[in-house]
């Protein structure tokens, strides 16, 4: 699979249409220097409830390439294809 072929290079609707959704991931590591300290990163991407391909892999990266232990991961995922909102101005601006 080539870059051009993972989501993150898919526009979101037709990656919507294909059963992906907007997800984002909580996840609590331990911090390397100091094992008794939590941090945070949030991580968002298109992926598939309820396996999260994309996650995993993520996950599999961070357990073999960053130094902090995962403590846990919370997962929340928008399911909704919507229109964008439109939003109408009372101000006009002219460019020259």
């Amino acid at each position: 699979m080539s870059c051009t072929d993972t989501p993150a290079a898919t526009d979101g609707l037709s990656l919507q249409m294909k059963g992906y959704r907007l997800s984002t991931a909580e996840i609590l590591y331990h911090m390397p220097d100091h094992p008794g300290l939590l941090q945070s990163f949030i991580w968002q991407h298109y992926d598939i409830a309820p396996k999260y391909p994309e996650l995993h892999r993520f996950l599999d990266f961070w357990v073999e390439n960053i130094d902090g232990p995962l403590h846990s991961v919370r997962v929340a995922r928008y399911d909704l294809v919507t229109p964008g909102d439109t939003r109408f101005t009372d101000a006009w601006m002219q460019i020259h």
